[in-house]
């Protein structure tokens, strides 16, 4: 039997990862928080928290409790847990950690919390806090498997797609309590409104179309990531996983597949 995989978030990034793995066979838990944030709704694994199951790319991801994870696993389903995560450290003692929160820092992941820890994108350092660093800013080195030292750092700057790069991300005005307009596939227009952070209007600033909108209903601090427009304006992107989350994905399964191949050879060794 594969070795167990326990990710730490179920965003987009995260996603691609989990769809990789599960693919090849490795079993995934995901571990979310109570009140998901990501903007990338449709595909995101961890959006079965708001809706209780999500199907992306074929694959279904249920929102369960602990006690459940062994018989969700057995019917072909990927679960997604929200107690803490030294709570499910404890009750699944995974083989693998794959840190996929992409909060640009480490918010805990330790790497003695499994036989094999990765972290995902800046804030990670190979050979100290994980054994593995995965990059993921865009360019020659996405994906790539990192063995000593840190991914690039955060510039700050979104990446580039379709031409825009920070004109792309909309944030919030002010703190407050968000309420979407505007649906994800839905085509908007620069300067349109797409919601409200209480009484202020939320405006796009490029024309394209919405690949991801935070949901409505959630309280929200200032210059919080709200939306993404995108000017290509292919409404399958919004629906499907992209061509980072996979390229990342296939990162996390080369440093897998690699740990997993390796163990076993100096097993049959011994």
């Amino acid at each position: 039997m594969k070795p167990l995989v326990l990710m730490r978030g179920g965003g987009d990034i995260a996603s691609g990862a989990v769809y990789r793995l599960w693919r090849a066979g490795y079993p995934v838990v995901i571990n979310e928080i109570a009140i998901p944030t990501m903007i990338r709704r449709e595909v995101s694994y961890g959006n079965a928290v708001h809706m209780g199951e999500m199907i992306l790319e074929r694959l279904v991801a249920r929102h369960v409790s602990v006690d459940e994870i062994t018989d969700t696993l057995a019917t072909g389903v990927i679960p997604v847990v929200t107690c803490s995560y030294e709570e499910l450290l404890a009750a699944i003692k995974p083989d693998i950690v794959v840190d996929g929160i992409l909060a640009k820092r480490n918010l805990g992941t330790k790497r003695l919390d499994a036989p094999f820890v990765i972290g995902i994108g800046p804030g990670f350092s190979a050979g100290h806090d994980v054994n593995v660093v995965i990059e993921t800013m865009r360019g020659h080195y996405l994906g790539r498997c990192i063995y000593d030292g840190e991914a690039e750092p955060n510039t700050g700057i979104p990446g580039n797609v379709g031409g825009y790069t920070h004109e792309r991300v909309i944030h919030s005005p002010k703190s407050g309590l968000f309420t979407a307009k505007r649906h994800i596939g839905d085509s908007v227009q620069a300067n349109e409104v797409i919601g409200y952070v209480d009484d202020e209007p939320v405006r796009a600033k490029i024309n394209g179309i919405l690949r991801g909108i935070l949901k409505s209903g959630l309280m929200v601090s200032d210059h919080f990531k709200l939306a993404d427009v995108d000017a290509r304006c292919e409404e399958s992107h919004c629906y499907s996983i992209s061509d980072k989350s996979l390229a990342v994905g296939g990162g996390v399964l080369e440093a897998v597949t690699a740990w997993d191949y390796e163990r076993n050879r100096d097993a049959n060794y011994i």
